[in-house]
């Protein structure tokens, strides 16, 4: 129960206020001419404006509310390095043990962890869990918030005003003061670069705390090829370059010796990928002689916005003689010279569309095209009966690399184009549209119809595709560091048109193209990691009946082995979860690839070493203070004791941390009894103003 004074005005207070200005200067002016009856009137006035106010004795019941400590548990990675994850619970349960202890004190237990599924998460966040967990507490109830972590946060509000409440908050340190770590650094890393170019990767390496060696040992590896080692001197930022040599991730791994006494080598190594992205890719069309398909091979080419499509059509052969004279013609000259001997290694892919040996390119130069093959290029033989003549190309120096050898004869009638046991799992041909196992499975594709296919004998090669009575339709093959095909007919055009339903042209010639120029996502043999929330998601592609266990590289160095589903068309798939944030790495033989949870360069383990640094500005402005609680293996508690304060700047001391004492409470009911109405002020103010007339009459 309480008792108070309160007022109840009749009128609103700022008109009380003004009543009581004009009387104010009414008696100033009376006091100041020493008028009679100036004591009389001040009393009456004041009985007046005491009426006017209304006052009342007002007696409250009251139920006392219990004030509210916080304590937050950092969960998070750091917190697992030098048996900090055993402290910290020992820590709380003794806390909790003391805090019961008080009396009229509820305490609520926040726990803030690394591992969530919010990929916007990086870093410790306790400020903002712990603003979550205040939402549905007053903040004259909140005692104090007690923090057991590490120190090292990463929401820490730049102002205290920013906290919403006004008490303390401690930290009890989970490590000692005297921590050593040493980390590598990334200061700047391209994501981006192009196939054949250098790009440059800065690193430091960094150490919490100055010592007497001040140099050590990078050891840099890039794929293909063998680890480097270089000698760094520690604080100092260090360029490396890496070769951008082919198409997608080019994954690089910088790795620092560790040093005695440091906390952990998490931090010593880190996985870098580079996508490797191509120029425009430049590819040569040479059409032997125009035919219906022509159009075909330009129009998909051209289509494609990363192809540059230099494109000649042999109107004139040299047999062609009709007198006309030569400066009368508007063709231009084939430039064989420059074409296919000063710029021939400028060309990701060459196309011969239906031609055949007559004299407009000497074999020397299709000796050229060989050797480039040899050397990593790509050629794509799209033929018709041309390649089973006597002037095929098969019967120029270019046959030592072409994948099919022609026997002379020509099958002319219709067939569908199925897809081989071979080319339902591999990329190009796997999962084109209407294949429906294209024959692999016994199955009839859903495409149209063609008429003629060239009849041969495969040579260190895979059939793809197969035409009529399963003779080779489409043939590839690894020459040296290039790459061949051969497709064995010419009327790809047909399912172009939409005659007999069609087919999918476009797919298939495209993907063709690609995979001679080795793009990776066409590559029969790939690793692909990829991440959505929690979860590691492992894609491995093969033209293998059985695959080897894929190895995962967690961010903290440990390695397990998974062994991956079995899918159609060559995929093996497998999902896993994952706590950890931070880079994987997925490795199978020499195939290997990242993925990221979370971010890739997690803030958790760029410092790792305990510190009050991060928290000293909240420590300071709240009056809290931060305490090592961090000991030696059977030392003693050394928890520092509670202390219940009504007010104060600082709430903490070397042994001790203080806590708000709210004296909170919930009204339960109000009595109001009037003091200054009725006839008792009636009476009281006739009075006065009687006297104050009396005095003034005499």
């Amino acid at each position: 129960m309480n008792w108070s004074i309160t007022f109840v005005p009749f009128v609103p207070w700022p008109v009380l206020w003004i009543i009581a200005g004009i009387g104010a200067v009414l008696l100033a002016l009376l006091f100041w001419r020493a008028r009679r009856g100036a004591v009389l009137r001040l009393l009456t006035f004041a009985a007046l404006l005491l009426a006017l106010a209304n006052p009342h004795l007002k007696r409250e019941d009251r139920e006392p509310l219990n004030d509210i400590v916080t304590v937050v548990v950092d969960d998070s990675q750091s917190q697992t390095l030098a048996g900090r994850t055993a402290r910290t619970a020992e820590l709380r349960n003794a806390l909790e043990e003391r805090l019961k202890e008080v009396p009229d004190l509820e305490t609520r237990v926040v726990r803030s962890g690394s591992s969530t599924d919010e990929p916007d998460r990086d870093g410790t966040m306790l400020f903002t869990d712990l603003g979550q967990a205040l939402a549905d507490v007053p903040p004259d109830r909140l005692a104090g918030v007690i923090m057991i972590t590490d120190g090292q946060v990463h929401d820490v509000p730049e102002k205290v005003a920013a906290l919403g409440f006004d008490a303390p908050v401690h930290a009890l340190l989970t490590g000692k003061d005297d921590e050593f770590d040493r980390r590598l650094e990334v200061i700047a890393a391209p994501r981006f670069g192009i196939v054949g170019s250098t790009q440059t990767i800065e690193v430091k390496v960094s150490e919490s705390k100055p010592r007497e060696d001040d140099i050590t040992t990078l050891t840099i590896t890039q794929q293909g090829k063998e680890p480097e080692k270089e000698i760094v001197r520690i604080g100092t930022p260090v360029e490396i370059p890496v070769d951008i040599k082919h198409a997608g991730p080019n994954i690089v791994e910088i790795k620092v010796d560790g040093a005695d006494g440091e906390l952990t080598e998490i931090n010593n190594r880190v996985l870098l990928p580079i996508e490797g992205v191509r120029e425009n890719l430049r590819v040569l069309l040479v059409s032997g002689e125009p035919h219906a398909g022509e159009r075909t091979w330009r129009n998909m080419l051209k289509s494609d916005a990363s192809v540059d499509l230099v494109h000649f059509t042999i109107l004139r052969p040299p047999e062609k003689q009709d007198g006309t004279p030569i400066n009368q013609l508007s063709l231009i000259a084939f430039p064989t010279r420059e074409l296919f001997q000063e710029k021939l290694d400028q060309f990701d892919l060459i196309i011969f569309d239906r031609y055949q040996r007559r004299g407009v390119l000497p074999l020397l130069y299709l000796e050229n095209v060989a050797r480039y093959v040899e050397r990593g290029g790509a050629v794509l033989v799209s033929s018709g009966d041309d390649y089973a003549s006597p002037l095929s190309l098969y019967r120029t120096p270019l046959g030592s690399i072409l994948p099919a050898a022609p026997s002379g004869r020509v099958v002319e009638r219709p067939y569908r184009p199925a897809l081989s046991e071979f080319g339902a799992k591999h990329p190009v041909t796997g999962d084109l549209a209407g294949a429906r196992g294209g024959g692999a499975d016994g199955s009839e594709p859903t495409w149209g119809r063609w008429f003629r296919v060239v009849d041969v004998s495969p040579r260190d090669a895979e059939v793809l595709m197969t035409g009529a009575d399963d003779r080779p339709l489409l043939v590839i093959g690894e020459r040296g560091k290039g790459r061949v095909a051969v497709l064995l007919s010419d009327q790809a055009w047909l399912w172009a048109r939409g005659y007999d339903g069609g087919g999918p042209y476009s797919d298939l010639l495209r993907r063709l193209a690609h995979w001679l120029m080795k793009e990776p996502e066409l590559e029969e043999e790939t690793l692909r990691a990829s991440s959505k929330g929690q979860s590691l998601i492992i894609e491995r592609r093969s033209i293998e009946d059985e695959i080897d266990p894929v190895t995962v590289t967690t961010p903290s160095g440990e390695e397990m082995t998974v062994t991956l589903d079995k899918g159609e068309r060559g995929i093996w798939r497998k999902v896993i979860q994952v706590d950890e944030h931070g880079v994987y790495r997925i490795a199978s033989g020499e195939l290997a690839s990242l993925a990221t949870v979370g971010k890739a360069n997690t803030r958790e383990f760029a410092a790792v070493t305990a510190s009050t640094e991060p928290l000293t500005p909240v420590l300071e402005g709240t009056g809290g203070g931060a305490f090592w609680m961090g000991r030696e293996e059977g030392a003693e508690e050394t928890l520092p004791r509670l202390a219940m304060i009504r007010s104060g700047r600082v709430m903490h001391g070397a042994d001790w941390l203080g806590l708000h004492k709210r004296d909170a409470y919930h009204v339960k009911g109000v009595r109001l009894f009037p003091l200054f109405s009725g006839f008792l002020a009636l009476a009281l103010l006739l009075g006065l103003l009687a006297a104050a007339w009396y005095r003034e009459g005499r």
